[in-house]
């Protein structure tokens, strides 16, 4: 197998393309099936001429592909800022290419068979710890590319994304693995052939049934969903008055609930300036809310910008108040308002660099510079467990971003919520391809938890998901309106939401055990070349 420079370039560039065909949408989603292939290749390449090549050289190669991927993916964060745009893109391209370049290094020392499983262990032990650490960004999880081909992934309610992310790369794999076969011998093995047939058609197949069969269980619920559509950069924290938004909000609930409503849900930080959580019920815009609450029989959930106070600092987010004998958290919460009670739930899953600051045991001088530039980075207070809003039903209320963690949803399960209001403001990356996959990944959790959702945006789109995955109704981009539909409320608890993501800790273990044996061959060898 021969590449020239140009060639090999190509490669790169072309797996860049073809994962990037999962973020793109609609029928291109399915190129990231293969979307390793070309880089594969190329990787085989320089295995084929290690005596020529140092293994960094795959790692400019696999640098140049992710780049390409991760940046036409997600370009449109720059629209909220440039740096965290760059940051995201930078350092997602840097750990998957150190990913790849220890698979390139393993099958260099080891062997073909074991390079490659070794590469798709430690791809998933990676996507696993992306979502459990302290530079966690999921959006690139490989799984996540089908999000908009429902009808074929009905099996995630068993794996997850992380089983979509296994199966893209085992394809990929195959794939490359016939290939160079071809181009060696002109000759593939049958098992090959009959092996990656049926790793597409067994899914494939078991899925379009249980699309086709799937009866949806649950009582049913009226939901309204509002979308206010009120921009976040001229109106949102500065252009409009919190009493404005919320009228806004009200009228537009006024104008849809009926005798039968359940529940209204409004957006992300539809209270924008911060409320004492001590003073709910005293606050004027809460009240307010409560007496809609009491006249029309509803419960109402949404999202504010809520304070707390605490006698002592009790996490690096929380900040000196007055002269330093108390402390306060600022959260980004969720709350459920009816003619009785306000209940509160803190975001958790925070976005990197604009709510939470990595590490801040040892990024913690920081924090006077986060906060001097806004007054969000770094300073976001969180809760050590998700809860739930108890009422009529039990609803999960997943703030914004938190929506792209299955696992951290199924807890929410886990507590006894029968359906998830998802809360967000998807107007900061403006008309881009940034709100249409946030919208699509929350399909993702409805199949993995089999709950249906009910979707506000304060701008982006507002819509319903049911229990398949499929959207049932949704709102335009850009447009002040609200929506209603009957939902299924069920206590339905699936194979994921009581296992997680169980893939990504056996592949992480797996990892481990094979580096250790890979390391402990190499230094047997160093001490005893002849052995």
């Amino acid at each position: 197998m021969e590449f020239n420079r140009i060639q090999r370039l190509f490669l790169s560039f072309s797996s860049g393309l073809l994962l990037f065909g999962g973020w793109a949408g609609g029928i291109w989603q399915w190129l990231t099936l293969v979307g390793f292939v070309p880089l594969l290749l190329n990787e085989h390449y320089f295995y084929s001429h290690k005596d020529q090549y140092k293994s960094h050289r795959f790692f400019f190669h696999a640098f140049f592909a992710f780049f390409i991927w991760n940046a036409f993916s997600t370009w449109w964060i720059l629209n909220a800022t440039w740096v965290g745009a760059f940051l995201a893109i930078f350092f997602n391209t840097l750990f998957m290419s150190i990913v790849a370049w220890a698979f390139h290094v393993v099958k260099r020392k080891t062997s073909f068979r074991l390079g490659y499983m070794f590469f798709i262990f430690s791809w998933l032990a990676f996507e696993y710890l992306h979502y459990n650490w302290e530079l966690s960004w999921t959006w690139m999880t490989l799984g996540n590319a089908y999000s908009e081909q429902t009808p074929f992934i009905q099996w995630y309610e068993y794996t997850g994304v992380l089983g979509g992310s296994l199966w893209t790369l085992l394809v990929s794999v195959l794939v490359t693995v016939i290939i160079i076969e071809w181009i060696i011998d002109a000759y593939v093995k049958r098992r090959l052939i009959i092996f990656i047939i049926l790793l597409l058609a067994i899914p494939v197949s078991f899925s379009l049934i249980r699309y086709y069969t799937f009866i949806e269980e649950g009582k049913e619920v009226n939901v309204t969903v509002i979308q206010p559509n009120i921009d976040p950069y001229n109106d949102k924290f500065s252009g409009m008055t919190v009493d404005e938004q919320l009228n806004r909000i009200l009228n537009l609930a006024e104008n849809e609930i009926t005798p039968t409503t359940d529940y209204v849900i409004g957006p992300e930080t539809a209270l924008p300036q911060g409320i004492w959580e001590e003073d709910f019920t005293v606050h004027p815009h809460i009240v307010l809310i409560k007496d809609f609450c009491k006249k029309h029989h509803v419960s109402f959930l949404l999202g504010a910008s809520t304070y707390k106070m605490y006698d002592h600092k009790i996490s690096p987010a929380a900040r000196p108040y007055d002269n330093g004998t108390s402390y306060y958290e600022t959260y980004n919460t969720a709350l459920q308002i009816d003619s009785l009670q306000v209940q509160t739930y803190h975001k958790s899953q925070l976005v990197l660099g604009v709510e939470r600051m990595p590490f801040p045991k040892l990024l913690g001088f920081l924090e006077d510079l986060a906060l001097e530039l806004g007054g969000t980075s770094g300073s976001l207070g969180v809760q050590a467990e998700p809860s739930v809003f108890n009422g009529k039903t039990t609803v999960a209320p997943a703030v914004c971003y938190e929506s792209i963690y299955g696992e951290y949803l199924s807890k929410f399960i886990s507590k006894g919520a029968q359906w998830i209001a998802v809360i967000t403001n998807d107007g900061w990356w403006k008309d881009t391809p940034g709100y249409k996959q946030h919208l699509s990944f929350s399909r993702l959790r409805a199949i993995e938890l089999r709950k249906d959702i009910a979707r506000s945006a304060n701008t982006g789109i507002s819509a319903f998901i049911n229990q398949r995955g499929d959207i049932t109704q949704q709102t335009k981009w850009w447009t002040p309106v609200a929506i209603s539909q009957k939902i299924k409320a069920n206590n339905v608890h699936t194979f994921y939401s009581i296992w997680g993501d169980y893939i990504g800790r056996i592949a992480s273990f797996t990892t481990i055990l094979l580096l250790i044996w890979i390391i402990s061959q190499y230094l047997l060898k160093r001490i005893n070349p002849n052995r």
